[in-house]
């Protein structure tokens, strides 16, 4: 058993790396292809629950046959409506800063799986405590926090980003009541600080126990070189 996990647990991630890596080709390829929602498109109703109530949500094109379609929704049964005049600009925000946000994170774990890949293979191998792995281990733990730090400022952009756009473009009524948003120009670009975060905690976590090993190893050099 011993020696059947180190192995499990490489084969598994090296099946998660290969997935992932896919998933970023297939991302670098619809960013490249840059697709767009056509003039006639037409989406559902779609049916589902919200906060347990009944929802739908449809996009339909324009009656006249100029415009753009427009994407609405009805929820709690119907007394909450939502109707978005220009999707396609709301697309076009997801494809400029969704997408490339959705890379760095199969990139990401992309590169994690292969590090844990390697960090297993080394296990496998009796290799547990030897400078490499600890290396390993220390990428890991930084790699961690480092994309905790890049993903929450990327979230907030992309949030941002859809929220302003939203507000210019969307319209909200309660019971038949027309409800605005707030402003964008109200609102500030702000980071949401990622310390609490569990990425950015695991990351801390794994490069104390880096730590650990990195002077457990020193030690038992000492104690190799006294005997």
């Amino acid at each position: 058993m011993s020696h059947f996990l180190p192995r499990l647990f490489r084969w598994v991630f090296t099946v998660l790396a290969v997935l992932t890596a896919l998933a970023a080709v297939v991302l670098i390829a619809v960013i490249l292809v840059d697709p767009r929602l056509p003039p006639d498109a037409r989406f559902g109703p779609v049916h589902g629950k919200l906060m347990g109530q009944p929802a739908t949500l449809a996009l339909q094109p324009d009656a006249s046959g100029r415009g753009e379609p427009a994407l609405s929704g009805r929820a709690f049964n119907g007394n909450v409506t939502m109707t978005v005049d220009k999707p396609a600009g709301a697309i076009e925000l997801l494809k400029r800063y969704g997408l490339p946000l959705l890379l760095i994170y199969t990139v990401f774990f992309t590169a994690l799986f292969e590090l844990l890949r390697r960090l297993f293979r080394n296990v496998g191998r009796g290799e547990s405590f030897t400078p490499q792995s600890v290396r390993l281990v220390q990428v890991v733990g930084g790699a961690l926090i480092i994309f905790s730090l890049i993903s929450a400022v990327g979230e907030s952009w992309f949030a941002h980003a859809m929220y302003a756009y939203l507000t210019e473009h969307t319209q909200f009524a309660i019971s038949g009541t027309s409800v605005r948003l707030p402003p964008a120009e109200n609102t500030q670009l702000v980071a949401r600080l990622p310390f609490g975060s569990p990425v950015f905690l695991s990351g801390l976590l794994v490069l104390a126990l880096a730590e650990v090993f990195r002077q457990g190893l020193a030690l038992q050099r000492e104690s190799d070189l006294t005997v």
